[in-house]
């Protein structure tokens, strides 16, 4: 059961024992916490799963967008300072692997966190990024959501949801268009990267790239599907994640 936090960012869902490691899912361009539910009780008694929750959609419609990623991994941080009581591990897919980054960065250089790990999902090192210009209008926006794929794309198809939806990918597009590319500053933590052996942008090389950032140690996982083969390939993609858990604390 997802139940609420005392921060409006963060959908937690608790477990029946003290955990021994949280997991913080950050979701892609558009996405919201709810792309991470069916994640809630997947890793055991031990694992609570929080989900970040972006400003602008679902019961944060009226807030508020971010339209750039360093005030947004300033606020994400802030956020989840309480709960560094207990390891976190971070996992984010596409713009939430670059956000991911941002945050154990920061948790590591501000305030002297060091994140059990990063588990980062079809997404390019932080050295690799090459710069993306922006969509001429809201129907080459749309084409390109579609290009990429994923269950949000059934939003819209609905002319009112599309209308409700389309502030905050166009808010999402926006940071990952204004993420430059940077030297990339290690981390202290062991980084995972994951990516689709068919996805359109994250070719296998652009995901090991995150080696160089990873200090703690670097693995790649390279599964079936494209930039949303987290969605088809669900089960094998938890199961890499609570073996990878079973040995972190």
């Amino acid at each position: 059961m997802a139940v609420g936090t005392d921060s409006i960012w963060l959908r937690r869902y608790v477990t029946p024992d003290r955990p021994r490691l949280r997991l913080v899912c950050l979701p892609h361009a558009g996405g919201s916490a709810a792309f991470f539910h069916s994640w809630g009780h997947a890793f055991g008694s031990d694992v609570e799963v929080m989900a970040v929750r972006y400003p602008g959609r679902q019961e944060r419609i009226a807030e508020a967008l971010y339209t750039e990623m360093e005030p947004l991994a300033d606020a994400v941080t802030e956020e989840l300072l309480p709960y560094t009581g207990v390891p976190l591990v971070l996992f984010g897919h596409s713009m939430g692997a670059s956000l991911g980054y941002e945050v154990a960065l920061r948790l590591q250089q501000r305030h002297g966190v060091r994140a059990a790990a990063l588990l980062v999902s079809c997404r390019k090192a932080p050295h690799l990024l090459t710069p993306r210009g922006g969509f001429a209008d809201d129907d080459a926006l749309v084409a390109e959501v579609r290009r990429l794929g994923g269950t949000d794309t059934r939003l819209l198809d609905d002319p009112d949801l599309r209308e409700l939806v389309l502030p905050a990918i166009r808010a999402d597009f926006s940071i990952v268009s204004r993420y430059a590319a940077r030297p990339g500053t290690p981390l202290a933590c062991p980084v995972v990267g994951y990516v689709g052996d068919s996805d359109p942008d994250v070719g296998i090389e652009g995901a090991r790239g995150w080696a160089r950032v990873a200090n703690g140690g670097f693995a790649l996982k390279v599964l079936p599907g494209g930039h949303f083969y987290l969605v088809d390939q669900r089960d094998e993609l938890v199961a890499d994640i609570r073996g990878r858990l079973a040995l972190w604390r």
